[in-house]
């Protein structure tokens, strides 16, 4: 049978090239005019609006008591973290406790201090004087050997230490407690069956696998740390905001001055970002293939034209070494 009879032409034609036409987006790109205008306009206004006062502000970054502002500030979060941290798990562990009082004072102390807020406790600790004259050693609900004067004892520092730390602690024991909780019940019991007692098997086998798990929100609980810091200046603690008050007291210039402050706050901000990064990279080995490129790496390949990590530095990061950069 011929192709006529069949009805087939006996030329095939190629088929026609389709023409793809990309899918049109006007809102985004009404939304990325409407946002480079409002960034021209904040730039603009930054660059003529004489009330920012940028002499000012670069004359005040680097005054004496700016800078002992931030050495207070990054004292009083260091401590903090690390009291606030040390708390949390012992926290963390009573309330896994099967022990119902430990669990229950646990359970007391978190519902308390977070529902609470930061500011009262600060300002209660900095006025503790008032409802305890005198803190004193001795037998319970009997004579006392040693007596101290409560506000000679708790200075504005101490004060500022309890309010920070004791608040950070209800938190980080949520935040222990959380990562504990992730880790499969299969391994405690694993644990227990080699003969480890229980505080052998959260320090050892527990809680460095629930770091990958934890250590996220406690990089963000050290930077909103840093920033609460500055709630300790209604009880003139020598910070960095309480540093920045006592210099616009005097020369007038509010904005400039705090503008200063804000951009030591930006800087510390970022080199605790920049921390977190490497740390949350360091815990992440294991549960990736392989280790997401670090800045410098990504700089480098981009430099180099490759566009992405070089084969050998990926190879490197997946056995765990290319962490040092």
């Amino acid at each position: 049978m011929s192709d006529t009879a069949t009805g087939v032409s006996s030329t095939t034609r190629p088929p026609e090239e389709i023409e793809s036409v990309p899918v049109r987006h006007p809102g985004r790109w009404i939304a990325t005019v409407v946002i480079l205008i409002l960034v021209a306009m904040l730039v603009h206004s930054l660059l003529t609006n004489q009330n920012f006062g940028w002499g000012t502000v670069a004359d005040t970054l680097f005054q004496g008591s700016i800078l002992t502002g931030v050495v207070h500030t990054i004292e009083l979060t260091v401590l903090c973290m690390v009291l606030g941290i040390i708390g949390g798990i012992i926290l963390a562990v009573m309330r896994l406790s099967p022990n119902p009082i430990l669990s229950w004072i646990s359970w007391l102390y978190i519902w308390f201090f977070r529902g609470t807020p930061l500011l009262v406790q600060i300002l209660f600790w900095g006025y503790i004087g008032a409802l305890f004259k005198t803190v004193g050693l001795g037998i319970p609900f009997g004579p006392e050997f040693v007596t101290f004067q409560t506000q000679s004892l708790i200075t504005v520092f101490f004060a500022a230490v309890l309010g920070l730390a004791l608040n950070e602690a209800a938190y980080m024991a949520e935040i222990v407690r959380a990562g504990i909780l992730s880790i499969d019940e299969g391994q405690t019991e694993a644990a227990q069956s080699l003969g480890m007692s229980g505080l052998l098997t959260m320090r050892r086998i527990v809680l460095p696998q629930a770091m990958r798990v934890i250590i996220p929100p406690t990089g963000n609980e050290t930077i909103s740390m840093l920033k609460n810091t500055s709630l300790v200046s209604v009880i003139a603690y020598l910070d960095l905001l309480y540093a920045a008050q006592l210099i616009y007291s005097r020369n007038y210039q509010t904005i400039p001055v705090l503008i200063a402050a804000s951009i030591w706050y930006l800087f510390l901000t970022s080199l605790l970002t920049i921390g977190q990064y490497y740390i949350e990279r360091h815990y992440s080995r294991g549960s990736a293939r392989e280790l997401p490129a670090t800045p410098i790496q990504r700089l480098r390949a981009l430099l180099s034209g490759g566009g992405t990590t070089p084969a050998a530095d990926t190879a490197t990061l997946g056995h765990g070494g290319g962490g040092g950069q």
